[in-house]
């Protein structure tokens, strides 16, 4: 693929607010495929339906005692305490929900169960009922695994080359711009993603998730289109006799607000797995599936990483083999660090520095002076 066989030069890169980052080689591995899965014990490939059904079991368990909790007892609190706890209950149930859509993702990969309609019938339920259409974006995703860190195939949170960038993105490359961008992108980029295919790969006409007849979707695909469409109508219409008969402000509180935390933190998650100074990025002269899958970085959520199944801190496995289930991620990533060696990348940084700094640093992508004859791009931020 173009020149990936030519030997690659690891350059630093020093940010203002941050330590060295070194670049990830660019150039094809000294190891195969094949070798990187031979190191991963076999079992780790193993589905088990009891397995998997007992986090799909345990997350619900937890998010129905926290409804019984905020249901009875909030509102028993002496005022202004609710208006505290209201948001505590939100975050709490947005972080177990967060592990329910990622056990919705695992079913779309094919990794919950060895049925695919077992996969297909869980995952249609989880995600509708999180207002996610599930076939819709178990294809697009999928894509996206076919194609990551292609500037010109990959389906999401594809970076603008310097010459795209929007005119007003240096007004925005300030704190106050800052902080906008990264409350529009965690409060609204969700929706936006699946409804106009915001930061998504650019379509020669509009694309959308919910339309079975966009250009996303092949003909075959297009039914099952209209079935996550129905499923995420359903959950809409629950929720509407819901408010009908609970209020608005009930409803909200219940589901609404957790629900925000979840597609937040869906949003943060995938940003931060896939933006990073020391990530490359390619164009067709150099891009090949390998290399695109190894150009993603595993991160440090702290205590969340086993609510969130540890997609968090193991995307570099999942990207590799994305058929795995999470429940041998963990010990997976470990056997295949040595084999990587350089090529992997894990960034422990807290959360909250990391996407300040990728904001900040990470406007577009371009070639390296003197290198402007290679496919090969990086995160920059400079406007002059």
């Amino acid at each position: 693929m173009g020149a990936g066989g030519r030997m690659s030069v690891r350059p630093e890169t020093k940010t203002p607010d941050s330590p060295v980052l070194k670049r990830v080689p660019y150039s094809k591995p000294p190891f195969t495929l094949g070798q990187v899965k031979k190191a991963i014990p076999p079992h780790c490939f193993q589905r088990s339906v009891l397995h998997s059904f007992s986090y799909v079991i345990y997350d619900l368990a937890i998010a129905t005692i926290f409804y019984y909790i905020a249901t009875n007892y909030i509102h028993l609190l002496p005022h202004p305490f609710p208006y505290l706890a209201w948001p505590v209950y939100w975050f709490a149930q947005g972080c177990v929900l967060t592990g329910v859509w990622v056990i919705a993702h695992e079913c779309g990969h094919h990794a919950f169960s060895d049925y695919q309609w077992l996969d297909d019938t869980v995952g249609l339920i989880l995600h509708s009922s999180l207002l996610v259409p599930y076939f819709s974006w178990k294809y697009s995703h999928r894509r996206h695994h076919s194609n990551t860190g292609s500037l010109d195939r990959d389906e999401v949170f594809v970076p603008k080359k310097k010459s795209n960038i929007s005119w007003f993105s240096k007004y925005l490359n300030n704190p106050p711009g800052r902080v906008i961008t990264l409350a529009v992108t965690l409060l609204l980029g969700w929706p936006l993603y699946l409804a106009f295919n915001v930061s998504g790969r650019p379509y020669d006409r509009f694309a959308c998730h919910f339309d079975p007849y966009g250009p996303i979707y092949s003909d075959r695909e297009r039914l099952q289109i209209l079935i996550s469409d129905a499923g995420v109508l359903a959950v809409t219409y629950g929720l509407f006799r819901l408010a009908a008969a609970k209020g608005l402000a009930w409803v909200f509180c219940v589901y609404g607000g957790p629900l925000l935390i979840v597609n937040g933190f869906l949003v943060l998650i995938t940003f931060l797995q896939h933006t990073h100074p020391s990530l490359p990025h390619y164009d067709s002269s150099e891009w090949d599936w390998f290399r695109g899958a190894l150009a993603t970085v595993d991160r440090d959520y702290g205590f969340l990483n086993k609510v969130f199944h540890n997609i968090t801190d193991t995307h570099v496995a999942h990207h590799l083999f994305s058929t795995m289930p999470h429940y041998h991620a963990m010990e997976a990533t470990k056997a295949i660090k040595p084999v990587l060696g350089d090529y992997y990348q894990f960034d422990g940084t807290s959360v909250f520095k990391a996407m300040w700094r990728e904001t900040k640093e990470c406007i577009y992508v371009d070639q390296d002076e003197g290198e402007k004859d290679k496919g090969v791009f990086w995160y920059k931020n400079k406007f002059e």
